[in-house]
């Protein structure tokens, strides 16, 4: 017998808590959303800490399972809530491997080695707390563009998606990386330009932009309207 879902996702404003709030979308599914930001002093509370001691977001709250990490987040929705007629996986093992070998990819080498080591060392984003490093900052934007020719030769044999014909998990990864790229001026390879302009034209990621959202915050003079 099928579960209904009762969903919670926490987090928005960043380029890792839009991929659940697309993931969602995509999958037709309805959530609350506790809008909460990195850095507020929201994720240190007792009661979201109870929830995930790491302090992160995002976070999934599903009856009573939780999942961190927004990567894990998407798989798990994908492989809980896929149907036939809305699906972010590949049937055959084969492609099922394809696919995992995208996302860890994606994580691994474009998020975490490249992009995110940008941000932790830009004077506009997080250098106050890990330090400003500009060559720090160049070298890993070198490195996202090596390694985004992995991709660029993906998109050379005409598919429409990573995985081909059908949209998956692992391109809302990557589009998220892609945007990310273009915000802080790496650039992204030629044939990927068209591929993003497809995805970014999907109502499921215009809905997951606009749900990503940060709330405005209450200023003494709005308090008062």
């Amino acid at each position: 017998m099928s579960v209904t879902p009762d969903l919670t996702l926490w987090g928005v404003g960043t380029s890792r808590t839009i991929r659940p709030h697309w993931a969602m979308h995509e999958l037709g599914l309805s959530y609350k959303i506790k809008p909460i930001g990195p850095r507020t002093g929201e994720t240190k509370t007792a009661e979201y800490t109870r929830l995930n001691p790491r302090q992160k977001i995002p976070l999934l709250q599903d009856r009573d399972f939780c999942i961190g990490e927004s990567a894990a987040i998407v798989a798990y929705l994908s492989r809980m809530y896929s149907t036939p007629e809305r699906s972010l996986i590949p049937e055959t093992t084969r492609d099922y491997a394809a696919w995992l070998e995208w996302c860890f990819f994606i994580v691994a080498e474009l998020d975490s080695t490249s992009l995110y080591v940008m941000r932790r060392h830009r004077a506009d984003a997080l250098g106050h707390i890990y330090g400003v490093a500009p060559e720090v900052v160049a070298q890993a934007g070198e490195y996202f563009r090596q390694q985004l020719r992995h991709v660029e030769v993906a998109l050379t044999d005409g598919r429409t998606f990573l995985m081909g014909d059908q949209f998956t998990s692992a391109d809302i990864l990557l589009t998220t990386c892609l945007d990310w790229a273009i915000a802080y001026g790496v650039g992204i390879c030629d044939n990927a330009q068209p591929y993003l302009e497809r995805i970014q034209s999907r109502e499921a990621y215009q809905r997951a932009v606009a749900a990503n959202v940060p709330a405005a915050p209450i200023t003494p003079a709005a308090a008062k309207v």
